[in-house]
């Protein structure tokens, strides 16, 4: 080794030999480098498993409780060094960067069609009615649509305001009613604001109920066959070879499993 790399590695004496300086400076350099590579393949390793990394979620509910809260805290408990990257956009917005390979999975309103790949149902929600405190109807523990036919509605042109605004006309247009829609270019949370200071009556789902706002009540509205619900899916790439996705898609069937005879 001397000779290939030009150096004097070590002091030979009649009572032994013993390294130069030259010489403790490879053998540093070398413990450094053996260190640095068990280091590197642990990492690889655990990032090969999912157990680091980065994992990209996108969704438009609110995470004041509720399934997905539930899920993220479950994952982040189960993987404490995973980066986990959360994305609020619409529907539309979550499908394009999914496509594009922005996000890792995507929780959207609406089960997937039969046979569908790369997509999952999972859980329900309530359709809730948010009002203000002092609405006649406020002090009810629960209410039916046929109550509602001549309210006026504030919708959200955010999601899933549209979709909550799709079941409330096809709820009222069977009662014969007529209620005045408003839309507003706001969030959820700007809604609540609005129906606080008297504004109209709203619809959220109840994962929005963690988030409370003074001067508003939340009731629960029925048709003839009890609660409303909205329903909820995930959305991958089949092709997205992240092992995070694959641990917390584990995580969803866990929860969530399939029924038989469905993917």
């Amino acid at each position: 080794m001397e000779a290939r790399l030009g150096l004097i590695l070590f002091e030979r004496t009649s009572g032994g030999a013993r390294l130069t300086e030259a010489g403790a400076e490879i053998v540093k350099t070398s413990r450094y480098l053996i260190q640095s590579l068990d280091q590197m393949t642990l990492n690889a390793q655990e990032l090969s498993r999912g157990n680091t990394g980065q994992f990209r979620l996108g969704f438009y509910t609110s995470l004041s409780m509720g399934k997905l809260r539930a899920r993220l805290t479950e994952f982040a408990t189960r993987f404490p060094n995973m980066e986990i990257l959360t994305i609020e956009a619409s529907r539309s917005r979550l499908l394009s960067d999914l496509a594009g390979g922005f996000l890792d999975i995507a929780i959207v309103t609406g089960d997937p069609s039969p046979g569908e790949v790369g997509a999952k149902s999972l859980w329900t929600e309530r359709i809730m009615v948010l009002m203000p405190s002092t609405h006649p109807l406020a002090q009810n523990k629960v209410l039916h649509w046929t109550d509602l036919k001549d309210e006026t509605f504030l919708i959200s042109d955010h999601d899933p305001g549209p979709e909550l605004r799709d079941v409330l006309v096809s709820k009222l247009a069977l009662l014969g009613g007529q209620p005045k829609l408003v839309a507003h270019n706001v969030s959820q949370e700007n809604i609540k604001g609005l129906v606080s200071a008297g504004f109209g009556i709203s619809l959220i789902l109840e994962a929005s109920l963690g988030s409370s706002f003074p001067g508003v009540s939340f009731l629960e509205v029925r048709d003839g066959t009890g609660a409303n619900r909205i329903s909820f899916s995930a959305r991958w790439r089949s092709d997205n070879n992240n092992p995070a996705l694959s641990n917390f898609i584990a995580l969803l069937e866990e929860r969530y499993p399939s029924p038989a005879g469905r993917d």
